[in-house]
């Protein structure tokens, strides 16, 4: 699972399978998306014209994704953030997932191992559960949850393009 989240109109965090059979076939599309002179895909800094083809080609990839929403119902960021990775870590328990990759952020990584530590355990997953935080410049897979949480955030039609990849949408 891949993971990143949106801070757009409240919170939430935006997990994406690929199977490990399709690792290198997914890396390969993402890969063709990205423009020369650019480091990754980043949906903020994409035109209007370009997010759709991401999403078109993320749609195309039969990836599968889970939205965590939390809205505003926690009372900061952190704490909102904390509800999410503890649900995700329970789904993925649940679904015998191997590998959680979240998007680096260095001010959130001590808190972020210290949260999924103790979930991963809670879970009874700590030994099958791995879970990484790296750049999205350094594994361009990262690219997936960053475009689904960028769409379902704008919502409207940017939701509806992304649809057909969301498995399921969580209220945390």
């Amino acid at each position: 699972m891949f993971v990143d989240e949106s801070k757009r109109r409240g919170y939430l965090l935006a997990a994406v399978a690929v199977p490990v059979g399709d690792l290198h076939a997914v890396r390969k599309v993402l890969r063709d998306l990205v423009l020369p002179g650019q480091r990754r895909l980043h949906m903020k800094d994409e035109s209007d014209p370009r997010r759709r083809a991401i999403a078109s080609a993320i749609v195309g990839c039969g990836v599968r994704a889970i939205v965590y929403d939390a809205a505003r119902r926690h009372r900061t960021d952190r704490d909102r953030r904390e509800a999410c990775l503890r649900l995700l870590v329970d789904d993925a328990a649940a679904r015998g997932d191997h590998a959680l990759v979240l998007e680096q952020d260095d001010t959130l990584v001590a808190s972020d191992r210290r949260i999924l530590y103790h979930a991963a355990r809670y879970a009874g997953c700590a030994e099958t559960l791995r879970y990484d935080h790296r750049r999205a410049g350094a594994e361009l897979l990262l690219a997936l949850p960053d475009a689904v949480a960028w769409c379902w955030a704008r919502g409207g039609d940017w939701r509806r393009r992304i649809g057909p990849a969301i498995n399921g949408v969580r209220q945390v």
